[in-house]
């Protein structure tokens, strides 16, 4: 098939463009977040860029929308209505914005274009009316088992924890300190300026790395943080997962439905703290828990899966 879809979410769009289709992104001479195209990413060449002034001439089957605004892009720059001219589906990579009795879903009760959740617990949350929903859960091509743990640190990767704050659980990161220094990577983590008192340890903001480098950054540090309190199952997270690291998790949203053999899963952070501790002191013990956390992803976020699933709802929706 010919997808139309914007680039979003880099990490997940890395994903969703290995599948057997062309992929085209909407390129502006201005770029931007409607027009950035595959903006350098090392992508397949059945990723293309295309001009929007060439859009209405292009062969579309379908588009995969992930923001409102693209609805009426896409009519704009097409000639065709998402959902009635062309087959169209909404992914809905966030919780909503507000608490669950306030969650009501922008397309919800559109029959004409289906809803994808990227976890359970967000279609749980979001009230999509009488809109179709279904869930894919994340997958991701995987990086290798790269554990290395030879850094007595722990990482965390945060994008904007200033701005995202609570939601992104960028407070909680001081209370690591007690078990261990940290490092935060991420889009502006290089703005956290946190003091952790003298008896602490230190909590470095670094730089937005990129996805390469990360990885190997993240690998050489001893156990991973995912402080998330609102947000979808960070991918982060699952990267972590898959290079074989121990992870410390929040247990909220979905990343409450992790097992604790993963390395720790649990609202209370004084625990999760100790267990930091436990594991930065015992490189044998976060050997173990990185193992069983790189099966448990190999299981549950495999690339394969995830493309299957969406060639299952793409066929649907052009059928």
């Amino acid at each position: 098939m010919r997808v139309l879809c914007w680039h979003v979410h880099g990490t997940w769009h890395d994903a969703f463009v290995r599948g057997g289709h062309e992929y085209l992104l909407p390129v502006l001479n201005e770029g931007g977040q409607w027009g950035r195209g595959r903006a350098g990413r090392a992508w397949p060449e059945n990723v293309r860029d295309v001009p929007v002034d060439e859009l209405p001439g292009t062969a579309v089957d379908v588009v995969v929308l992930q923001r409102v605004e693209e609805i009426r892009l896409t009519e704009r720059w097409l000639g065709r209505r998402p959902g009635i001219d062309l087959p169209a589906v909404y992914v809905e990579h966030n919780t909503p914005p507000g608490g669950a009795s306030v969650s009501r879903h922008p397309l919800a009760d559109r029959r004409d274009i289906p809803i994808v959740h990227v976890t359970d617990f967000n279609r749980l949350m979001w009230d999509c009316g009488t809109a179709p929903t279904t869930v894919i859960g994340h997958g991701i091509p995987d990086p290798g088992q790269r554990y290395l743990g030879d850094l007595p640190r722990a990482v965390a990767v945060v994008n904007e924890p200033v701005r995202r704050g609570r939601a992104a659980g960028a407070d909680l990161l001081p209370a690591f300190c007690a078990a261990a220094p940290v490092d935060v990577f991420g889009i502006k983590a290089a703005e956290l300026r946190l003091e952790t008192g003298p008896s602490r340890h230190e909590l470095l903001g670094g730089p937005d790395l990129p996805m390469g480098e990360l990885h190997r950054a993240m690998a050489r540090r001893r156990v991973y943080i995912h402080p998330a309190r609102w947000t979808s199952l960070g991918l982060s997270l699952v990267e972590a997962m898959h290079l074989g690291m121990p992870v410390a998790v929040v247990a909220s949203t979905a990343a409450a439905t992790l097992p604790p053999e993963v390395g720790a899963v649990s609202a209370d952070v004084d625990e999760l703290v100790d267990r930091v501790a436990k594991l930065v002191a015992d490189p044998g013990e976060a050997r173990e828990a990185g193992a069983a956390a790189r099966e448990y992803a190999s299981i549950h976020f495999g690339l394969e899966d995830f493309l299957r699933r969406w060639d299952a709802l793409l066929a649907r929706a052009t059928s």
